[in-house]
């Protein structure tokens, strides 16, 4: 008996996806809910379960097609499937019931689908590299630097070998297929600056009093929460002040109507696989320190394993970019639609500024807000800046609401 498989519903307004790869092949085995392929859709990877066990009998669809919510992609031919005959070895006794254990033949560890693309891309032997994730998972981290090693010529496989050399004068080029993600991430920006009328505005902030606030109380926080105490929380719940007093800040427009927001959902930008994505703190006027850093700890990891979901990546009404940690000085981010404000971090310097006449040292960061000036206007914009700068320079005015 044959049993379809079809494209699961992918969450609210996606109606769509694309065959990103397929990780089970005609006439290999499959048991019931085991992933055979997975989908790209604008946000994250979805995997596709197998309804069924029984054996993969075909593809009805290729990898790089777009199909939709519902489509058929595969037929699964029910019943038990044919048993592996064990290998033989020299070794008397040294053979493992691979069946109990559930490994394949080869005995590769299991793979999240952005670490399975980043193992076909870059040519990696997984077997080879050391996983840092839980119970020694692979990670897109770990490939990553295996890969840079094996270019560097030191990869650990190859017995330190070099790579064969490039002629000189030798020129490359590659044409790699966008991903839906960075097609999508390319039409929304690009969207955004079309449509919206972005301005934005800086400020400087001087970190002293959140540095010293980080220094006295990281251990004491990191033992009652098991988290360490970050720079994010404060400036979350300093955006939370402002845009508590500048409700244009965390609204949007809808034709001809503006949607205003009795609470406050950061979307907080982290690096993935595939480019930049947002997932979205809820809550966060509601929220205390330790939540919001676990909730921001959560995401960045599962951003790099691959296992963000769209109801992650759904709402949010605000959001937080941090370039400094990549080293950035200053930039412009552009905002993420719907939405009509971002908030840019960027990197701690050591400058010299004036302070009751007096040059003196300190850690400064630029600070940046781009807003849609079709709802927000430039006085709001710097109100609102200058709360969140106040709020990071003396973190009391968090406390007290002020």
């Amino acid at each position: 008996m044959s049993s379809e498989v079809t494209v699961p519903t992918l969450g609210e307004s996606v109606s769509e996806a694309t065959i990103g790869e397929w990780l089970k092949q005609p006439g290999d085995a499959v048991a019931a809910d085991e992933a055979i392929a997975s989908l790209e859709t604008d946000k994250v990877s979805v995997e596709v379960l197998a309804p069924v066990a029984g054996v993969l009998k075909e593809h009805k669809a290729e990898v790089g097609e777009t199909v939709n919510v519902g489509a058929l992609i595969a037929v699964i031919e029910e019943g038990a499937a044919p048993e592996k005959k064990p290998e033989q070895s020299t070794d008397s006794g040294a053979a493992t019931d691979q069946a109990a254990s559930g490994e394949e033949d080869s005995g590769a560890p299991t793979l999240s689908p952005a670490v399975r693309r980043a193992v076909l891309e870059h040519g990696i032997d997984p077997s080879n590299v050391k996983g840092t994730g839980k119970d020694g998972r692979l990670t897109k981290e770990d490939v990553l630097s295996a890969a840079r090693a094996k270019e560097d010529g030191t990869d650990p496989a190859a017995g330190g070998a070099v790579s064969a050399p490039v002629a000189i004068g030798e020129r490359r080029e590659e044409r790699v297929r966008m991903t839906r993600m960075r097609q999508t991430i390319a039409k929304r920006l690009k969207g955004a600056q079309e449509e919206a009328a972005l301005l934005t505005t800086f400020n400087d902030v001087d970190m002293s009093a959140v540095i010293e606030a980080r220094g006295k109380y990281k251990d004491l926080f990191a033992r009652k929460h098991g988290i360490k105490l970050g720079f994010m929380s404060f400036f979350a719940k300093a955006a939370c002040l402002a845009l508590k007093d500048v409700p244009s800040a965390n609204a949007y427009i809808e034709g001809d109507e503006i949607i205003y927001h009795d609470y406050v959902d950061i979307s907080v930008a982290v690096s993935a696989p595939n480019g930049l994505v947002v997932p979205v703190v809820r809550d966060c006027d509601a929220k205390g320190f330790a939540q919001i850093e676990l909730d921001i700890a959560d995401f960045g990891k599962r951003a790099k394993d691959g296992t963000l979901t769209m109801e992650d990546m759904k709402g949010g009404t605000f959001t937080i970019s941090n370039g400094g940690v990549f080293g950035s000085l200053m930039s412009t981010p552009i905002i993420n639609p719907p939405q009509s404000a971002v908030l840019g971090l960027h990197r701690i310097d050591d400058r010299a500024v004036v302070i009751d006449g007096e040059v003196v040292v300190r850690p400064m960061m630029y600070i940046a807000l781009s807003y849609d000036h079709r709802l927000i206007d430039g006085r709001e914009a710097v109100t609102a800046l200058k709360i969140i700068k106040d709020a990071i320079e003396d973190p009391t005015r968090i406390l007290i609401d002020l």
